[in-house]
């Protein structure tokens, strides 16, 4: 898979300007999207807007290429997908996070890129977004609790961020760490887990084109409470593993240990592939509850993606390697 990437994206596949804010119209003023938007903490106010924010807006009118990873799924409404989260930075229950999400403090914003790349930096968001294209993908998102939505992700490759700093020959690893700030984030002063949150991935995962650093969804800017304003998207592993509030990127020659692993490691393995064939200890993964939808259907291995990743995991017992 090693500088493997999806054929580039011809001109004639990117929505012209006038027929994305046609979709974000719709959006807008359909009936859900209205009622949330209405009190939706955090989203893009043009008297208001943030160096980032106003950057964000500037490339959203330069055109959004389009790319459904979904095989046509039907998208979760907006509703749901900003109202039943986990982001357990401001609580531990589903709706905490729309309910606090207006404590977030996003502006300014600044990532801190470290380790083993040939350039580290502290750079400001909108530094970040101006070098990059933006595209929609519309991907499966299954969470390790059994549910699952389709979300239409607005961001740029992982890979392309991470190549832009130079990457070391002593890369092995990429580790992400989340906003730490107890004082209004009110899930942090528990001790749930040890804060702040930090993910991480191979470094071939991290370099795969599907992985992609999110910085909207359904053609707006992220909410607050999906992980403003920038996040992780890797649509073939649990969702735990597409951290939010990115505020450092850290190329490592060791393994570290993510989050979860250190709470549990029982329960939360370091790859957290979606795998029907891996049960969660207390429950099954082998079918889940798609948000929008009645009953249940069957997970897919690798969440859908497998023709894509599966190559990535040659040889490892995926029931030891979870």
């Amino acid at each position: 898979m090693k500088g493997y990437r999806y054929p580039k994206i011809a001109e004639s596949e990117v929505t012209p300007k006038h027929v994305f804010e046609n979709r974000r119209r719709f959006l807008q003023h359909s009936a859900a999207f209205g009622a949330v938007m209405s009190f939706a903490p955090g989203m893009l106010m043009p008297n208001t807007a943030s160096a980032w924010q106003r950057t964000l807006a500037d490339k959203i009118q330069q055109g959004v290429s389009n790319q459904d990873f979904a095989e046509g799924e039907s998208l979760t409404s907006v509703n749901d997908a900003m109202t039943y989260n986990n982001f357990y930075e401001f609580g531990v229950r589903k709706s905490d996070p729309e309910v606090y999400g207006h404590k977030l403090q996003t502006d300014p914003w600044r990532v801190s890129i470290e380790g083993e790349f040939e350039n580290t930096a502290s750079v400001y968001l909108e530094d970040i977004l101006r070098r990059y294209m933006l595209e929609e993908r519309i991907y499966r998102l299954r969470c390790v609790e059994t549910w699952s939505m389709v979300i239409p992700w607005l961001g740029f490759p992982l890979a392309d961020l991470l190549t832009h700093y130079g990457l070391t020959s002593r890369a092995n690893y990429i580790e992400f760490e989340s906003i730490f700030d107890p004082d209004n984030l009110r899930g942090q002063r528990r001790s749930m887990i040890d804060w702040p949150y930090r993910e991480a991935l191979r470094i071939d995962e991290a370099m795969h084109p599907l992985t992609m650093i999110a910085v909207g969804m359904y053609g707006e800017k992220m909410p607050n409470q999906n992980g403003a304003p920038m996040r992780l998207v890797v649509p073939w592993k649990y969702g735990f593993k597409s951290i939010k509030s990115v505020v450092a990127i850290r190329a490592l020659e060791e393994k570290p240990t993510p989050s979860w692993v250190a709470k549990n490691p029982e329960e939360y393995g370091f790859y957290a592939n979606v795998n029907p064939e891996v049960d969660h200890p207390r429950w099954s993964q082998a079918r889940e509850r798609r948000i929008g939808e009645g009953g249940r259907r069957e997970t897919l291995m690798f969440n859908g993606y497998a023709d894509e990743v599966a190559q990535l995991y040659t040889g490892m017992d995926l029931q030891k390697h979870y």
